[in-house]
């Protein structure tokens, strides 16, 4: 029992030593955000091109990027030496991302449907204005979800979808934990109607309960490295993101939690986006699906699902977690060169 209360208190004391080193760390983001080429409300699209061909005869592929509505879109932009967004631009594509932010007064009573069939295709008609070749849609984990539904809705315009991380079947490997998320959806009815939105703190605190010991173990591990590293100042970036999320209109967070996870709505075919069901099965359009091994947060058997429903795909498994396969050592090689490789032989 002594033996237990050492080991326990030495673990706290790495806790509250990994804590108070990432609260006092430097760092500070630096990189200046890419211009805004279209807004709508809070919503705006980034224009990430800085080698982009001029005139009508321009052929570089224009990507679509479209981030979860929950998290800002600049993990794909986290720093130098890991931007997704501006490896595109300068290997041979043309990067939009879309910039969500919170709801404010048009958007706290939007649904997915306002999203996708409003935000998501206003954003498609502005990168479309621009000179370019092919358009392909990139979404990551729930942006996949709404990137299929636009290219279900525009597949005549588009020469393909990426989705990185998208969960589809909901009850995959985790049916307890979704119920349960669904069972909150519908117990957090009083918040919704009181503030219109799911608060970002509430669904840091979902997510994580997903893997409750992780916390602990990050900072315990922040803790043991050196705060002037490399590592160090990654860690810092990521978690200055994870902290940094976005509310929920309350329509959306009805969708997600009750629908998504406690019903399992996108795989028994009853999500619907403007009164069509969402049906993969229907995408006449190439599909490449990124699963990566090793996420907790989109467990592989979900995202596979979805693998099992289109029509023209292939699958491309990373060795790598759910943020790590954007921002990870191997990403360029695992998965964003790979990625470009598809676009162009699908071209």
């Amino acid at each position: 029992m002594a033996a237990l209360q050492v080991e326990g208190r030495r673990r706290f004391g790495q806790l509250l030593t990994g804590i108070e080193a990432y609260r006092k760390h430097p760092y500070q983001r630096d990189l200046p955000p890419a211009p805004v080429l279209w807004d709508q409300g809070t919503t705006k699209l980034r224009d990430y091109r800085t080698q982009a061909e001029s005139g009508k005869k321009a052929t570089r592929p224009r990507a679509l990027v479209i981030p979860s509505l929950v998290n800002r879109y600049y993990v794909l932009d986290l720093d130098r030496e890991a931007s997704f967004l501006r490896w595109l631009d300068a290997n041979g594509v043309d990067p939009f991302v879309v910039d969500w932010d919170g709801p404010g007064y048009l958007e706290r009573g939007f649904s997915l449907t306002d999203y996708i069939a409003g935000r998501l295709e206003g954003a498609l008609d502005a990168v479309k204005r621009e000179p370019g070749g092919p358009i392909f849609l990139i979404g990551y984990c729930m942006g996949g979800n709404l990137a299929l539904g636009l290219a279900l809705r525009r597949q005549a315009e588009l020469a393909g979808l990426v989705c990185l991380a998208t969960p589809w079947d909901f009850h995959a490997e985790n049916l307890g934990h979704a119920e349960m998320m669904g069972q909150i959806g519908r117990q957090l009815e009083p918040v919704l109607q009181t503030l219109g939105e799911l608060p970002v703190d509430m669904l840091q605190a979902f997510f994580s309960g997903l893997d409750p010991f992780q916390v602990l173990k990050k900072f315990q591990y922040f803790g043991t490295l050196d705060q002037h590293s490399d590592s160090a100042r990654r860690f810092v970036a990521l978690e200055d993101w994870l902290n940094d999320g976005i509310s929920l209109a309350a329509p959306v967070a009805r969708e997600c939690l009750t629908g998504w996870y406690g019903e399992n709505s996108p795989q028994n075919l009853q999500w619907q986006v403007a009164e069509e069901i969402v049906d993969p099965a229907k995408l006449a359009r190439p599909v490449l699906n990124i699963i990566p091994s090793a996420d907790r947060i989109v467990p592989p058997g979900s995202s596979r699902a979805l693998t099992r429903r289109l029509r023209q795909v292939e699958e491309l498994v990373p060795s790598a977690g759910h943020i790590g396969m954007m921002v990870g050592r191997s990403a360029a090689r695992d998965v964003w060169q790979p990625l470009v490789s598809w676009m162009r032989k699908t071209v």
